[in-house]
């Protein structure tokens, strides 16, 4: 049965109430969530709870994970119009399509081909022509087309990963979940500077891992 536009133009609009509430204040971030509509990149039985700030299931054992995380996670980032952004672990593809929105070219990389194949009929049914998503072992960067402006992780590492912050641009900034898989993670920012890293505590999240290797779909 389809939704009556009315109730879903309400339900949406509670959506963005519910990430101001939240901390989210970044007039672009707001902007970048008003458009992406999180329904699209939800299927199956957990369709009608896309506005919802909760995670939810998505294939291959991931997760979407919670507007309000992705807001802020965002925020955190700093995303330039001009910048060059590496996400790790593009699961349903919502992150990317934030990130799109926000910068010039954003590379994704999961280790589920299915889950980058899925998102890569999202993006282009949104008409976002500047992500390129590709199947590759997250831990190691994308080297070939580093250093970048801004990573943003979504999976939890033990400690930042090395490979990552050699990739990132002097100046750039990196948010990443730091944490052990079965307790809550803490997201952390790190910022590169001329002589070395700096890193500041966020707020506690709780992420899947951050897996070596490449998945077997």
């Amino acid at each position: 049965m389809t939704e009556d536009p009315e109730e879903l133009a309400e339900r949406k609009m509670r959506f963005l109430f519910a990430l101001r509430q939240r901390g989210v204040t970044d007039p672009r971030v707001l902007q970048a969530m008003e458009r992406i509509d999180r329904g699209g990149f939800v299927r199956g039985h957990f369709q009608d709870r896309a506005y919802e700030d909760t995670p939810l299931p998505i294939p291959c054992g991931q997760t979407i994970s919670q507007p309000s995380v992705v807001a802020l996670m965002t925020q955190a980032l700093e995303v330039g119009p001009r910048d060059k952004v590496l996400e790790i672990g593009t699961g349903s593809g919502y992150q990317a399509a934030i990130l799109a929105l926000l910068c010039r070219r954003v590379y994704t990389v999961d280790r589920h081909r299915r889950l980058v194949s899925e998102a890569e009929d999202i993006f282009r049914h949104f008409g976002l022509s500047n992500i390129t998503a590709m199947v590759a072992d997250g831990s190691r960067g994308l080297p070939e087309q580093a250093p970048f402006d801004r990573i943003m992780v979504t999976a939890a590492a033990e400690d930042p990963p090395g490979p990552l912050l050699a990739q990132l641009k002097i100046g750039g900034i990196m948010v990443v979940p730091v944490g052990q898989s079965d307790a809550v993670q803490t997201l952390i920012r790190v910022r590169r500077g001329e002589t070395g890293y700096e890193y500041d505590e966020l707020r506690q999240v709780r992420f899947v891992p951050l897996v070596e290797g490449l998945g077997q779909t």
